[in-house]
């Protein structure tokens, strides 16, 4: 992989699905407490017509996934008036070189060509969890891409959402 590689998303294919659900093996045991395991995003999407699902990939690599939800649907437990980014991980070998941003800065730009002004996430707050490690939780990584706290709960999530004009790239 080149010192700059382009992040870009794939879908996923029968070829490619085992190397994608294997990617939830290099994350810590901390982070898997804040992850669902990418076989089970996967199964999940196939079951919701509102879920989109993507593998991210770094030049030929594969080293991501993400998922959105689009619209409330009660049975996948999620009550969102817009999109929701519902999954997305980046595989521990790949964290810390500012790929998990661009994957994000590709969501968004998909996002804004389609009018959509604003994406909803949710996740286990900073702190909340004792034995969890500094930096367990993602909290953090989405504030600094302009990602504010709605005062919303999914859960024991906190709920928070970007105006996709104020993304910080």
């Amino acid at each position: 992989m080149n010192a700059n590689p382009d992040i870009h998303f794939m879908r996923i294919t029968a070829a490619t699905m085992n190397a994608i659900c294997d990617l939830s093996d290099t994350l810590s045991p901390q982070h898997r407490r804040m992850v669902a395991p990418n076989v089970r995003s996967m199964a999940e999407a196939h079951f919701s017509p509102s879920a989109w699902m993507r593998a991210i990939y770094a030049d030929d690599t594969p080293i991501g996934f993400i998922m959105t939800h689009t619209g409330s649907d009660y049975e996948d437990g999620i009550d969102c008036p817009g999109v929701f980014l519902w999954r997305f991980m980046i595989a521990a070998p790949y964290q810390g070189k500012g790929y998990g941003r661009k994957a994000i800065a590709k969501l968004v730009e998909h996002l804004k060509s389609m009018g959509i002004p604003r994406l909803w996430t949710s996740c286990v707050p900073s702190g909340a969890v004792p034995e969890l490690v500094e930096g367990g939780s993602p909290e953090g990584f989405y504030r600094t891409l302009g990602f504010v706290p709605t005062g919303g709960m999914y859960d024991d999530e906190i709920e928070l959402v970007l105006d996709v004009d104020r993304f910080v790239p």
